[in-house]
């Protein structure tokens, strides 16, 4: 299998290099790329004069991963009528190259021939750019004819004329062409066109292709854009809005989009955007603004928005975006907690440089912190003025400042299940002030929010995706749209996330959480997850057959860039803020509560203690 790899030297030169292709011989694997080689540009070889089947199909499979213009190398290996009804917008990617087999032969001297494509399929990108895992076996069918051409020596050379839908590439290839970026929308209700008060930026992630998309001749940038105004992908779209007017696409030709010697970067757009209000433009070139600060490694200076007449419609700098900031639901919290040897909550000061002297702990005040109900769980509100803590027998819950000496009359919350572990999980505060707790309870499992952290508890419904199994543990993200779930089936317990709708009045809306998707499915177990960031979760688990692990996933399951972290041993619980320059912290079972500040190794805080958590 062959392809030309260009790579630009640091004298100037443009070195290519190339081979003819083979005549004869089975058709192999197709050998993954070098990873992480963003200078490397792939150019498929076009199939030669009287290629034999097994040229034309792995020649196509190499073509595939090139980065020519309309994959016009990839179309050659073609039928007309495939051509066209290819759509290489659609990824499917395979733990390894696809493996083609001669499958059977339809009358080879005039006919047909037919190659089996098989692999393990670990993940689908659609056309939206949206990724999500999988784990399952890839069998799909190439199918060849002979085809007329004049050219051909004996007038006839074989073609593809039947394929699998879109791409099919290994996932070395896959992570050197494309990457993970984030989208940003607005939680329902909360942007100037719904009404709503405190706009909360979400974010959507999506895979772009690295360098200059081969069908639409965007570069990083504008893919980005044209995919944010395209809209939120499906399974986000019913908890978001844009305050982009329907139908608002790049300017007509717009194929680049560059930042000048300001960092700032000016965004053509048709004319549906031309009559938006300044607030909303403000909120649209906040959505820009973001989601382009993510793609890119230098800071955002401003984001200003055209007209389709080349006019401003209106700027937004980057100290301004901090109004639409979406750490502004969750901030940066002052303290660390966690329960110490007497199943207190204490805290220590939260630092980005988390030196010795930060340490040093102490109870918070009121309830959680004096040590007359032993606590076996615990979590803090956003604000950090009051915290949630769970029984030590996980029967009752009890809601109290954290800042002061007032005392709960009574819990907020028990169960009646039999044994510890059938009562209450952990509970967990989403950034809109209300908590969140599973009752496990075999005989009535609940899924509970206490709107305001008080009151009286209501019933979450739970539809599609939990199929009988139950919630061991929950982690709501700032947002309050999303919520990542433990759940145990059959003695596995596994990751998956759900979407959390809010229907109904403002005031008391009928909550319910949708559409559960797996996350880690390669992950034979998972025993603990925190939220890490704004699309990030830091997960602790295990692979079939392997030893424990921790490593950051997205949301839609893909490999976050930070990928796996240094191993701690044994670890329960995990624990991380959205601000990424805080120290993740870990409960280990050897070690006691362990912290992990960034670049460096895990240090033990305290030799005993449990329960770490983050304001959340």
């Amino acid at each position: 299998m062959t392809r030309t790899s260009v790579l630009l030297g640091c004298g100037g030169l443009l070195l290519a290099g190339c081979a003819s292709m083979p005549n004869s011989g089975d058709v192999e694997e197709v050998k993954a790329s070098a990873r992480g080689d963003s200078q490397v540009r792939v150019y498929g070889v076009a199939p030669r004069a009287g290629a034999q089947p097994n040229e034309i199909v792995g020649g196509f499979l190499e073509a595939m991963t090139g980065d020519d213009p309309q994959f016009a190398t990839a179309r050659k290996y073609l039928t007309k009528k495939a051509s066209q009804r290819w759509k290489p917008s659609q990824v499917t990617v395979l733990d390894s190259g696809p493996v083609a087999q001669d499958e059977r032969a339809n009358d080879r001297e005039g006919g047909a021939y037919t190659y089996e494509l098989t692999g393990t399929q670990v993940a689908e990108v659609n056309e939206q750019r949206a990724y999500q895992p999988v784990k399952r076996v890839y069998h799909e069918v190439i199918h060849l004819s002979r085809q007329n051409d004049k050219d051909s020596k004996d007038g006839q050379e074989w073609r593809i004329d039947g394929l699998p839908a879109g791409l099919v590439l290994g996932r070395s290839d896959f992570e050197r062409i494309y990457r993970s970026v984030n989208k940003y929308y607005f939680a329902s209700g909360t942007s100037s066109q719904s009404g709503g008060g405190h706009p909360w930026l979400v974010a959507d992630p999506v895979y772009v292709r690295k360098r200059m998309d081969p069908e639409t001749r965007m570069d990083p940038v504008t893919q980005t854009v044209r995919a944010l105004l395209g809209g939120p992908t499906n399974w986000l779209r019913p908890v978001v809005g844009s305050s982009f007017p329907t139908g608002t696409a790049l300017k007509p030709g717009t194929k680049s989009l560059t930042f000048d010697d300001r960092n700032a970067l000016k965004v053509p757009l048709n004319d549906k955007a031309s009559n938006v209000g300044q607030k909303r433009c403000r909120e649209m070139a906040a959505q820009l603004l973001f989601t382009v600060r993510d793609l890119t490694s230098y800071r955002v200076g401003q984001v200003e928005l055209l007209r389709s007449d080349s006019s401003t419609l209106c700027e937004l700098g980057a100290d301004q975006a901090e109004d639409f900031a979406p750490e502004r639901a969750s901030g940066s919290p002052d303290y660390q907690y966690f329960l110490d040897t007497k199943n207190r909550l204490v805290r220590m000061v939260a630092s980005s440089e988390a030196t010795d002297s930060d340490d040093t702990s102490e109870p918070v005040p009121g309830l959680l912190g004096a040590g007359e109900r032993e606590l076996g769980a615990v979590a803090v509100a956003r604000d950090e003025r009051h915290g949630a803590g769970v029984s030590r027998d996980a029967r009752s819950l009890y809601v109290a400042s954290v800042v002061s000496d007032e005392e709960p009359e009574e819990p907020a919350l028990t169960s009646s299940g039999k044994q510890q572990q059938d009562r209450l999980s952990a509970p967990s505060w989403d950034g809109r002030g209300d908590l969140w707790v599973a009752d496990r309870d075999p005989r009535n499992p609940k899924l509970l929010r206490l709107i305001g952290g008080e009151g009286e508890p209501e019933q979450v419904k739970v539809v599609d995706g939990l199929d009988g199994a139950r919630i061991e543990a929950l982690k709501v993200s700032a947002d309050g749209v999303r919520i990542a779930l433990l759940v145990s089936e059959k003695g596995r317990t596994t990751l998956k996330i759900g979407r959390v709708e809010r229907r109904g009045p403002d005031d008391k809306p009928e909550v319910s959480v949708v559409d559960l998707r797996p996350i880690a499915p390669q992950m034979e177990e998972v025993t603990a997850v925190s939220w890490a960031g704004r699309s990030r979760l830091v997960v602790v688990g295990r692979e079939s057959g392997g030893v424990q692990q921790l490593r950051y996933l997205q949301t839609d399951g893909s490999t976050s860039d930070a990928g796996a972290l240094p191993g701690a041993n044994r670890v329960t619980a995990v624990a991380s803020a959205d601000d990424d320059r805080l120290p993740l912290l870990a409960h280990s079972l050897e070690d006691g509560i362990v912290r992990l500040p960034p670049g460096a190794n895990w240090k033990t805080v305290v030799k005993e203690g449990s329960s770490p958590v983050y304001p959340g």
